[in-house]
């Protein structure tokens, strides 16, 4: 203890009195920055304006703490940060200023929100007795974004910044991850206070992260699964987020159970396991589909049993036991009605299960969905992969695209036919590579995601397949890559088309084409005007080396692929069917 002597006023008698220690004077917009620090932030994606600018004037002092990474577009900033999220398993920050500034990130914040990825946005906003008066560049984002935001939170006051963003990132990251945008006011941003320094949250009073373990649900969902005969697991990407992909491993490997994935939790399992049996949902394989309506105990593990998956809901599984095993007690009989319940973290809950579970070998009925996906290489796949003539095939590119990566890659995904292709036929190996936009289909994700990708995973390869349509939308952030010299691979299936509105349009509008034959620039001559290199090819003979090309290349790459422009993904679940009416063709 540092002391220091005193004498008193009326006496001969020294006493001891504990110095007292100077408080660290700050102002709001460093507290921002060390909370940013203190949480193990490396990278930030972001867009500076008037708003904001206190935050970006400290951001200065701070460089060589804090990679900021400058986005041509708020949109691409957040769809970065998402990217850089679901790549490295941390929370993505993201900065912008008000107003449109602002609104351009409510697009990811909804993206974010339905697929469960970690942020922490922050947005400038003006001054506080400014507020309400339709000052310029103001608007009410606390309103604009609470549908979107996992908790939102408005400062008008410095002192609160270090409390508020350690609530912050302990809510996004924590339980069921999801955004979190923190608006703080200029004054906010300028206000000098005493800095007590800065605590990380561990706790909310009435927040609940991970639901109370019910051991007798658990002894109840492993008695069921040790007296079925046909036992099938539908996994989602809450066995990613919860970092249990070897505890799910063990599971299904220890009873013999086969299992089939949402896109969302594609490679949680690697692609070549045994009991990987494949895709679900409306465009998912044969198998999975055609016997979720004759297993007799569906197992769903960190998934929502979102209508892509389920086709009718009064046809789905109506003669199955259901057991779901989720984080988020509000996704339980939200959808399909759970005869049993497993509430909790699936790190905790797997592992207590496969306690209980016996050892088993459901070998014929693993057969019976191998069966199905003979039929279904027969039917579809065989052709999809391997085309001897014709137009180039979305799924040959996959197939040579997974020879010459050997499954290592992260592949990023936009939205559209290329999105359903990809999940259908990309290999993977580890963990977090399938990284794309599954419940809002946000078209415009792919590119600024798999820039976020490459800085949260910079010793692997990341590649970005987007469809003509899509890299439209974002294609502005080229620009970011020309300015960072990230490497990012780019991939493009050019059908000249919004292909899955056009097969939809062919299947069930008379082939009536109302508006989906979309012209595309020069895309070699815009790559090189960023200073990226870039090719296009037409021609089978020249496709694997185009490919080669592009990955060796020492930096980012873009490659044109023209391919079909009247293709079709198939199987395909026709909506308002269900999933076993799924079509081959």
């Amino acid at each position: 203890m540092n002391t220091i002597l005193s004498e008193a006023t009326n006496s001969n008698t020294v006493v001891a009195v504990d110095a007292i220690k100077p408080l660290k004077e700050l102002s709001g917009s460093q507290a921002v920055l060390e909370a940013c620090i203190a949480e193990g932030v490396d990278t930030i994606f972001g867009y500076p304006g008037g708003a904001i600018m206190p935050i970006y004037d400290a951001l200065y002092d701070y460089h060589d703490q804090l990679k900021h990474i400058l986005v041509r577009h708020e949109q691409g900033g957040i769809h970065a940060g998402q990217g850089y999220a679901r790549s490295s398993g941390k929370v993505g920050v993201v900065f912008a200023t008000s107003g449109p500034g602002a609104t351009n990130l409510v697009t990811g914040l909804a993206d974010a929100m339905i697929d469960s990825t970690p942020l922490v946005c922050i947005t400038g906003q003006v001054f506080a007795h400014l507020l309400g008066t339709d000052a310029f560049q103001e608007t009410d984002v606390i309103n604009i974004t609470t549908p979107v935001t996992k908790w939102n939170y408005q400062i008008t006051d410095a002192v609160e910044i270090p409390h508020i963003m350690a609530k912050a990132f302990y809510i996004a990251g924590s339980g069921r991850p999801g955004p979190v945008l923190i608006d703080i006011s200029k004054n906010a941003q300028i206000q000098k206070f005493n800095y007590e320094g800065y605590t990380k949250c561990t706790h909310i009073r009435s927040y609940r992260p991970k639901p109370f373990v019910r051991k007798s649900y658990v002894e109840a969902a492993a008695k069921m699964i040790n007296e079925a005969k046909k036992p099938f697991v539908i996994f989602g990407q809450g066995v990613i987020l919860g970092r249990a992909e070897k505890e799910f491993k063990a599971f299904i490997e220890k009873a013999g159970l086969p299992a089939a994935w949402t896109i969302l939790g594609l490679s949680a399992l690697p692609t070549d396991h045994p009991l990987n049996v494949g895709m679900l949902g409306m465009h998912g394989n044969y198998g999975p589909n055609v016997l979720t309506n004759e297993c007799d105990v569906l197992i769903a593990v960190g998934m929502r049993f979102d209508d892509r998956v389920t086709g009718r809901l009064d046809k789905y599984a109506k003669q199955a036991k259901v057991i779901h095993l989720d984080i988020d007690p509000a996704e339980i009989n939200k959808n399909v009605k759970a005869d049993i319940p497993v509430w909790g973290d699936c790190k905790e809950t797997l592992p207590m299960l496969t306690q209980l579970i016996e050892a088993k070998n459901h070998s014929e009925w693993l057969a019976k969905f191998n069966q199905y996906t003979a039929e279904e290489h027969e039917a579809v796949i065989q052709a999809e992969l391997h085309p001897t003539a014709g137009e180039l095939s979305m799924g040959e590119v996959i197939h040579l695209l997974n020879e010459l990566t050997n499954g290592d890659a992260i592949i990023v995904t936009d939205v559209g036919q290329h999105q359903m292709v990809a999940c259908r036929y990309a290999r993977f190996n580890s963990t977090k590579s399938n990284i794309t936009s599954g419940g809002l289909g946000t078209m415009g994700f792919a590119l600024p995601a798999a820039i976020g990708a490459k800085f949260g995973a910079q010793h692997r390869t990341v590649v970005a397949v987007i469809g003509d349509g899509g890299f439209q939308m974002t294609l502005q952030e080229l620009g970011t890559i020309m300015q960072t010299g990230i490497q990012v691979k780019i991939l493009i299936l050019n059908n000249r088309f919004l292909g899955m509105v056009r097969q939809w349009q062919e299947l069930f509008n008379d082939k009536r084409y109302s508006f989906v034959d979309i012209q595309s620039p020069d895309y070699v001559q815009l790559a090189k005007a960023y200073g990226i290199a870039a090719a296009t090819v037409n021609d089978r003979s020249c496709l694997n080396e185009a490919l080669q090309t592009m990955l060796l290349h020492d930096g980012s790459y873009l490659l044109e692929v023209m391919v079909g422009k009247e293709n079709n993904v198939f199987p395909m679940v026709p909506q308002g069917c269900s999933v076993s009416e799924i079509r081959l063709k």
